[in-house]
């Protein structure tokens, strides 16, 4: 299969140099895997151009008690003291959130909203089956309405979760991040702001004069961090653009892939936002290494209908550019 064939959404590659395969998760399409239900399917390559026929790692409803079993969306898993760690975020609309007083982050809360959280599971193999760590509630405080949580590892060894705050709940969406267990099974402490999605000032710019901000909320989507060779920290995010209002004053705009710079290299910044890598509906997308130790981006193109685009990239100090988009491997005309 080359990528074009393959419905994905917000990619994830892991590439394990033991097998010199390339892993590529995302969320389980039954029509693709032969397998229904919400969950984690990869696909595998030994050259990012050749793919095969996806398999299931990770079903909701293999999980007994689970407290959801919608979604799935936005998977990744990492290696830590040597088993393999899934990340996916889940949701049940059948279980509202209460309203929380206005406040938080200095941001009010305005909209109804249901359960939706990044879960943790764990396997000892990249191809699972992998078993979530706590059924009973998502890893992030469950009373938040959160998504695409991320693992981070700072300098001192210490992991964390980094998160979208969804904007149903807090109209300005947030970037948060929560320190997590070694084992990285329950979270410690209290989450921490690391920016808003209005801090991107060219999301602001773009809003026609007239409209007021409760009809332009403003979207945290898909964070991936990077640490480059100076020790600076590149976060990858994704968000839309507001530049088309219509006729009942609301505004949409389509999906692009940006980022964010830690110059400090810690994780509670301050972050300062660049403008976008990728637009053309584009985004969710993460970094990683070739075998041959190219740097390259994934990301899913268009939002609906999606399929996975790479590109390589390059990082001069911590100014990341798109070099060009690998057509070669996939056959697609950019």
């Amino acid at each position: 299969m080359r990528l074009p064939d393959m419905p994905l959404h917000d990619p994830f590659v892991v590439a394990d140099e033991p097998t010199h395969t390339y892993h590529l998760y995302t969320s389980n399409d039954p029509s693709m895997s032969g397998v229904d239900g919400a969950g984690t399917m990869v696909y595998r390559s030994h050259d990012l151009r050749d793919w095969t026929r996806p398999v299931v790692v990770f079903r909701t409803e293999d999980q007994p008690g689970i407290w959801a079993t919608d979604g799935a969306w936005a998977p990744e898993v990492h290696r830590r003291g040597g088993r393999y760690y899934l990340f996916t975020t889940l949701h049940n609309t059948d279980r509202p959130l209460p309203v929380p007083p206005p406040g938080r982050w200095g941001t009010p809360f305005r909209l109804p909203a249901h359960m939706r959280g990044t879960i943790t599971a764990v396997s000892d193999s990249l191809l699972g089956p992998f078993t979530v760590v706590d059924p009973s509630r998502p890893t992030p405080p469950a009373h938040l309405m959160t998504l695409d949580g991320t693992l981070y590892v700072d300098p001192s060894g210490q992991p964390w979760m980094v998160y979208a705050h969804e904007w149903l709940q807090t109209i300005d969406g947030t970037m948060e991040a929560i320190r997590l267990a070694p084992d990285l099974t329950r979270t410690v402490g209290d989450p921490v702001l690391l920016f808003k999605a209005s801090d991107a000032s060219w999301i602001t710019e773009q809003l026609p004069a007239g409209v007021p901000h409760q009809l332009a909320p403003y979207v945290t989507d898909g964070p991936q961090l990077h640490r480059t060779p100076e020790g600076a920290l590149l976060m990858l995010w994704s968000t839309y653009e507001k530049n088309v209002a219509a006729e009942d004053g609301t505004v949409s705009g389509g999906y692009v892939q940006t980022y964010a710079v830690s110059e400090s290299g810690d994780l509670t910044g301050p972050w300062h936002q660049r403008r976008p890598l990728v637009r053309q509906d584009s985004g969710h997308g993460m970094l990683f290494h070739t075998f041959d130790g190219q740097l390259m981006m994934i990301l899913h193109r268009p939002f609906d209908n999606a399929r996975g685009t790479l590109y390589e990239m390059e990082l001069d100090g911590t100014d990341l550019r798109v070099l060009r988009q690998r057509t070669d491997l996939d056959g697609e005309l950019s």
